[in-house]
């Protein structure tokens, strides 16, 4: 998003027919409010004992575009990976998650045209910035961090795709990862085509924020607390990609619906728990908004 993951528990709340919505506390909700404009996912912390986002809002569609076809992604492992088992740990999770019964519910979301989503990623390449920003990044300099990558020939230009800037657990985003988000998406303009990419944070750095579990599937609490992450950011982007396509009127995209619920869960063999198994490895990712019917909060469509 930048919008960052928004969480179900963004929470605000809408009042009578015709009457102005109003958040939590009463006030009034201006226009500018219910449109999705980043930062949106709360962390695990700040959505402790708020309801999901899904509620009585039924998502709407905007008439922006969606992503069709499919979709490719790119890695910028930023800062220090070093021995990390998170770079075989999340490419293996997005060379699997395409083609999968979770991934399917976003082809339940479609442009202007009809011309639905599809079920389909292609994981293409990775490359590493050695703190080229420094350790505390705006959101402008994770635009810049894009921008390298493509302008010095180390990631394709590619406007079908999302770019994953990820952070190792030294590193920061200065407008409130750990307090205000975990990870976020936008798009921008980089040489002259509209570029869409993600931050995502380690949650090494705040797992009482950013970790469903300190325990994880995979043995590395970070990379898989970021797999959750990165499917959040890959299913808002491909349905929400200029922020004006897929939202309710709380301006809550997709996944922000169902943020920090996990459905279903089962015990793996180091005692941790997981949802779904992607390739050869067990995850616990959140669940995704289904746009049908009433719309709903689920693991598979």
């Amino acid at each position: 998003m930048v919008r960052t993951l928004a969480i179900c528990s963004a929470l605000f709340l809408v009042g009578c027919v015709g009457e102005a919505p109003v958040d939590e506390t009463g006030q009034a909700l201006s226009d500018s409010e219910l449109v999705p404009k980043g930062k949106g996912f709360l962390t695990r912390d700040a959505s402790a004992g708020k309801t999901g986002g899904g509620g009585s809002q039924t998502i709407l569609y905007h008439n922006g575009p969606v992503m069709t076809g499919t979709t490719n992604v790119y890695y910028i492992w930023y800062g220090n990976w070093s021995g990390n088992s998170a770079t075989s740990i999340l490419t293996d999770f997005a060379n699997s998650i395409g083609g999968s019964p979770y991934f399917n519910i976003n082809t339940t979301y479609y442009n202007s045209a009809n011309v639905h989503v599809s079920n389909s990623v292609h994981y293409v390449s990775s490359t590493t910035d050695n703190y080229s920003q420094g350790t505390s990044l705006s959101d402008a300099q994770i635009q810049t961090v894009v921008a390298s990558a493509i302008n010095g020939g180390k990631l394709p230009y590619d406007t079908g795709a999302v770019y994953f800037v990820l952070t190792s657990a030294d590193v920061t985003a200065s407008s409130g990862f750990c307090t205000n988000y975990c990870g976020w998406h936008t798009h921008g303009t980089i040489n002259g085509g509209d570029i869409k990419y993600s931050f995502v944070g380690n949650p090494d750095r705040c797992p009482s924020s950013c970790a469903a579990q300190t325990t994880s599937p995979n043995g590395n609490a970070g990379a898989d607390g970021m797999a959750s992450i990165v499917a959040h950011e890959l299913e808002e982007t491909v349905t929400d990609p200029d922020l004006n396509a897929w939202y309710d009127r709380r301006g809550s995209e997709n996944a922000d619906k169902c943020a920090w619920t996990f459905g279903t869960q089962y015990s793996v063999a180091n005692g941790s728990k997981a949802n779904v198994k992607l390739g050869t490895r067990d995850f616990l990712i959140q669940q995704n908004w289904v746009n049908s019917g009433a719309g709903f909060c689920a693991m598979s469509f």
